[in-house]
């Protein structure tokens, strides 16, 4: 507008410290109004756009409050304010511009001084630039300036000044079109990549993560500079996209602004991560209901949908972009010759495709045929889009349609294909299952991804071992996937495991139900239809039971063995199993999970080869062991003397239980001292493993366990595995297996050992815990805990048995090992079980105060409460 055009009355009469104090007055009672009129069915871009209006009419009062025209200077609304989407707690970017060539003198200086301290004083978060004529030629070579002048709109200025910026702006020689979009592309593409090239994370960045609002920015700015339209809008007229297209970027960008301005508004202060703090009360806030987790699972669900939207799209309409830039290329057909490629784009070369779902799936068979293909060509992704209803669920679908899913299945890369069609919505509309779970996240610190996410992770995972690609993280995969008779029943096992997440009820029944009419409907037969349905059933047993149970017991394994029944069962679930659980979070699978499942499969094969009927005796396999034990010790040079003696110091319950390797690693380290204890020694599990398992032989005198746990806390180190065995002349062999909490600086074994042993020659009676304040997320997945103090049965009589379910956090198992010793109660071993926030553990203990507390029920009240405190207690670093 012009400096005579201003949009707010003339303030002159009021002093500035009075406008100052209405202006406060008038921007706090806008912004309330605001919040009240913010809800579910809010037009949210009025919202944004009478909030920028408010701001805007201060602006230009404190502008003439200062007298800055008088002075030559002009304003310009920059960025988002210049797009009039004003979130709360965001900047109000300006440019204050002069025409001429010259700095501001020294009356202009005194004026912008004046205009900047009111937005000050009235509180506006103002981004100021002042800058002249050569200055803003200048500045436009970076291309931040230039992409925040693209939405500059003047306040008070006149035609010239407006003139002159836009002349700034279309300079030829600053940014043309082909180095602009290439610029913003590569921006968008290292944007993305800081987010981990994925929308579906727990707390997304609203406005900066993939798929999120700055994307939807990014495209506009692209349509402005390269094809010279004032917004999206604009492209449906070039014919550039469809009007249904630029319809569904503007719904995408209601959801997403409506759940940006909710996050200001819930948060007080500037936030663009949605993070579980605030999850719940803005999904409240925008009227999503449910019992539980389902208002912000449901609330989460449409961010994500949304975000997928506005990826797919957006990459269609980038492309165009790049296609009008460097002009159209000759198609190159297939040998499927109704498929091409165009500068590396698959599409259809018959314009009315698709005619029928057959030739949809033809497409994606095609497409993961090919090497090198950089996406879809837009044209035929657009049309893709709008036939989806061609494509019909499962149980409607026609023998031959049936056969090229099947196709797809058997394909090299089946995962990737099956990303391609859940991506582009053709997996939804097979099979409609899959549609519940799209964009479905969990309310835990468990998953870090979204079901369908996950899904196609597991997928990804088992697609690697039966590519054989070398992947460290797992020991023994690629030699077990070879024995899968047909890795498509595998494959479909992953696709349902989690299916019926949402549902209310079992997820695992619910998806077995599923997994098999689906099977049996695509013509698989009923023993092939009760593998998946087993797979899908059963697909949590191997880790609860690697994790929960001791696996070192033969009578454990024996259970497992007898439940999985086969050897077929038992590699298809060992592989669903490690796939499943490396693909819920990167945090979950460590070296230590991949041995002990490892384990878990190896012992299950052996006793199925041995005879589940006829399970060789404790003798025998001790036997079986020492012999192993001893031949292996010899061969590393050792005396058979020495070695016979040092054998007979291990606890002999380790040749029932542990592996050789582990009893010749304990034997060796005992033929290296020359009697005094403690003993400590330490070495990575594998390799350059962070995982590290740590011996220490010691006196067995009270409280030792505890001295030992609340050490290696203090070092930094997470214990994922304790076991405290009895030796046999007085002393104890505790084995634990620790991880480093900080990966960046991880733990050498020989400074473990130093630093372990040191701790343990000094005054270990008065080591306490380190305290900590738990981590403020936790408060928003609080788990009650459960204290269960039992007899122990048959082999673990004469010692009792404590089960506690809590939430997990950092030192909790050092906190329970001093609250043990302070009770008087005495560990003799110790299963150390995490998903996410929530710790399981089962402790086997022993004391003077357990048998009174079993008889007595106050004393068994007053014992839980001690440790319920212990657990609960906040404790502050």
């Amino acid at each position: 507008m012009s400096q005579d055009a201003a949009p707010a009355e003339p303030v002159t009469s009021l002093s500035a410290a009075d406008w100052v104090s209405l202006a406060r007055q008038s921007l706090k009672s806008a912004d309330s109004v605001a919040a009240e009129q913010f809800g579910p069915d809010c037009d949210i871009e009025w919202l944004l756009r009478s909030r920028a209006a408010r701001i805007e009419q201060l602006i230009v009062q404190a502008w003439q409050q200062a007298a800055c025209s008088a002075c030559g200077l002009h304003l310009f609304a920059v960025g988002g304010f210049g797009r009039a989407e004003m979130y709360p707690q965001s900047d109000v970017d300006l440019l204050i511009y002069l025409a001429a060539a010259s700095d501001p003198d020294f009356a202009a200086q005194q004026a912008i001084e004046r205009f900047t301290q009111s937005l000050w004083d009235i509180g506006l978060p103002v981004g100021l630039s002042v800058r002249n004529a050569v200055q803003t030629r200048e500045a436009v070579a970076e291309i931040t300036v230039m992409t925040a002048l693209l939405d500059s709109r003047p306040l008070v200025a006149d035609e010239t000044a407006i003139r002159d910026l836009r002349a700034a702006l279309s300079d030829p020689e600053l940014w043309p079109a082909d180095a602009y979009f290439s610029a913003k592309l590569q921006e968008l593409r290292q944007r993305h990549e800081r987010f981990g090239n994925t929308s579906d994370n727990l707390e997304p960045n609203i406005k900066e993560g993939p798929g999120g609002l700055r994307d939807l920015q990014t495209l506009e700015w692209i349509a402005k500079r390269v094809v010279g339209v004032a917004d999206l809008q604009g492209l449906i007229d070039i014919g550039h996209s469809g009007a249904d297209e630029i319809q569904t970027l503007r719904t995408q960008h209601v959801i997403l602004a409506r759940l940006r301005f909710g996050l200001g508004l819930v948060a007080g202060r500037r936030e663009e991560r949605l993070r579980f703090d605030h999850q719940r009360e803005l999904a409240q806030r925008l009227g999503y209901q449910g019992e539980r987790n389902r208002p912000v699972e449901d609330m989460m669900q449409a961010f994500y949908r949304a975000a997928a939207l506005v990826r797919r799209i957006g990459e269609r309409l980038l492309q165009r972009f790049e296609e009008q830039l460097k002009g159209a290329a000759a198609w190159v057909p297939l040998s499927d010759a109704r498929f091409g490629l165009n500068n590396r784009y698959l599409g259809a070369l018959d314009s009315e495709w698709p005619r029928s779902a057959l030739e949809i799936l033809d497409l994606f068979i095609a497409w993961g045929e090919q090497a090198n293909v950089k996406g879809l060509h837009s044209q035929t992704a657009r049309a893709l889009g709008e036939n989806l209803q061609q494509v019909p669920a499962y149980w409607d679908a026609d023998e031959a349609l049936k056969h090229r899913f099947l196709q797809v299945l058997r394909l090299e890369r089946p995962a990737k294909t099956l990303a391609r069609m859940a991506r582009l919505g053709v997996l939804q509309q097979f099979i409609p299952a899959f549609k519940g779970v799209s964009g479905r996240m969990q309310f835990d610190l468990f998953h870090a991804f979204t079901v369908d996410q996950h899904t196609l992770s597991v997928l990804s995972n088992l697609e690697g071992f039966a590519r054989q690609l070398e992947d460290r993280r797992f020991s023994i995969a690629n030699d077990v996937f070879p024995a899968v008779r047909r890795p498509e029943l595998l494959y479909l096992a992953a696709l349902f495991h989690d299916i019926a997440k949402g549902r209310n009820g079992d997820h695992s029944e619910l998806g077995a139900v599923d997994a098999r009419e689906f099977c049996l409907a695509m013509g698989y037969s009923e023993t092939q239809a009760g593998l998946v349905e087993w797979l899908v059933r059963q697909h949590l047993l191997m880790s609860q039971t690697a994790q929960k149970q001791d696996i070192d017991d033969p009578e454990v394994i024996r259970a497992f063995a007898l439940q999985v029944a086969d050897r077929d069962r038992l590699d298809n679930l060992y592989l669903l199993t490690i796939a499943d659980i490396a693909a819920t979070s990167p945090k979950l699978w460590t070296d230590w999970k991949d041995q002990v499942l490892a384990k878990a499969y190896t012992r299950t094969r052996l006793a199925m080869r041995r005879g589940l009927e006829n399970p060789m005796s404790d003798a025998e396999n001790a036997h079986e062991t020492r012999a192993e034990v001893q031949q292996l010790l010899v061969l590393r040079g050792h005396a058979a003397e020495p070695v016979q003696h040092a054998l007979t110091q291990v606890p002999q319950t380790l040749f029932v239980r542990a592996g050789a390797d582990q009893i010749a690693w304990i034997a060796e380290s005992l033929l290296e001292i020359d009697g005094d204890l403690p003993l400590v020694r330490a070495r990575r599990l594998r390799g350059e493993s962070n995982d590290l398992e740590v011996l220490v032989h010691a006196a067995d005198v009270e409280g030792i366990f505890s001295a030992i746990v609340i050490s290696l806390d203090r070092l930094g180190l997470e214990i994922q595995q304790a076991r405290v065995l009895d030796g046999n002349v007085g002393d104890i062999f505790d084995i634990f297996v620790v991880r480093p909490l900080d990966l960046r600086s991880g733990m050498d074994p020989t400074r473990l050992e130093q630093s372990l042993h040191k701790a343990l020659q000094g005054d270990w009676t008065r080591l306490k815990p380190t305290r900590r304040r738990a981590p403020a997320h936790l408060q928003h997945f609080r788990i009650p805990t459960a204290v269960d103090i039992r007899p122990g049965q048959g082999t673990q009589a004469g010692h009792f048995l404590l089960s506690i379910i809590c939430n997990d956090r950092v030192g909790l198992l050092a906190d329970l090992s001093c609250c043990l010793r302070e009770l008087g109660i005495a560990v003799h071993d110790a299963r150390i079980a995490t998903f996410g926030e929530r710790a399981e553990d089962i402790f086997r203990i022993s004391g003077p105060a357990l048998t009174p507390a079993t008889e007595q029920p106050d004393a068994m009240h007053s014992l839980q409460e001690a440790l319920r405190l212990c657990i609960d207690g906040e404790r502050t670093q």
